[in-house]
């Protein structure tokens, strides 16, 4: 199984560790294409702050952030898993994870980064600012630049198993699973189920969203579960407790689609 994040804007403080090796990251394919993105976002973030500040999309209150990414290749590193401290990660808890559920993690977890394209929660990179939707000079847009760079470095990550595909809008941009991939590949929905009037209606929570994405992969790291299909992991979320609809089978062109009904959000 692999299992496909976001990243969170949120991120740690600089590690006190040794500065980013690209060299030392996984999917080597993929170094010359982060190099690129690198000299790119430190040459940016080394000029003009009020031009910086625009082209990443940064409030007044996050300038910080360009100071932080034009030191980006002498800033101390951390694991990608510790780096990232948003909603999802956080009912995520890889801090919390016994032994073998995080060697798991290791092995499963993907994390897209309009940065480094793709990670492992064990990469250790520095905390940086640099989102999916970046027009980033002379590179162009982000998304289009990495669809270019994950086409066969994600079909290898992916072998033959299980796709499991968390992913916001802006990072399912940037890799879309091609030919006998789709079929194995599954998307998540969460609907919020509640009775209003009397008649029960459904919604689409969005910072429940990714909290809910969040328990789901820890529940099926903490459980050992390791679908080798869709239809396995409807099976295995049902065991967890969750209640799972498929609200479209996969087909040649188009990935399964399930829904996790919740009638609460925390």
């Amino acid at each position: 199984m692999l299992v496909l994040l976001p990243p969170s804007e949120g991120k740690a403080d600089s590690g006190a560790g040794a500065p980013l090796a690209l060299d030392g990251l996984s999917s080597a394919e993929l170094t010359g294409a982060r190099a690129a993105v690198l000299d790119a976002l430190v040459e940016l973030c080394q000029g003009d702050p009020d031009v910086a500040q625009e082209v990443l999309g940064l409030s007044k209150g996050l300038r910080g952030e360009i100071a932080r990414n034009a030191g980006l290749r002498e800033a101390g590193a951390l694991p990608a898993g510790e780096v990232y401290t948003g909603v999802l990660f956080d009912a995520l808890g890889l801090a919390k994870l016994d032994e073998a559920a995080y060697a798991r993690a290791e092995r499963t977890l993907l994390v897209f980064s309009g940065l480094w394209g793709a990670v492992r929660i064990g990469d250790r990179i520095p905390p940086y600012r640099c989102s999916m939707g970046v027009k980033l000079p002379p590179l162009g847009a982000l998304g289009a630049y990495w669809r270019g760079q994950l086409g066969e470095a994600l079909p290898a990550a992916a072998g033959r198993g299980l796709v499991l595909d968390l992913r916001s809008s802006a990072y399912a941009a940037a890799w879309k699973p091609a030919g006998e991939l789709i079929g194995r590949t599954a998307t998540v929905r969460v609907l919020h189920e509640r009775e209003v009037d009397g008649v029960l209606k459904r919604s689409v929570v969005s910072h429940f969203n990714k909290a809910t994405k969040g328990r789901i992969v820890r529940d099926l790291l903490v459980a050992g579960a390791e679908p080798a299909s869709p239809g396995e992991l409807v099976d295995a979320l049902t065991g967890l407790g969750y209640r799972v609809e498929v609200s479209a089978e996969g087909t040649a062109r188009k990935t399964w689609q399930l829904d996790v009904v919740v009638d609460e959000i925390h």
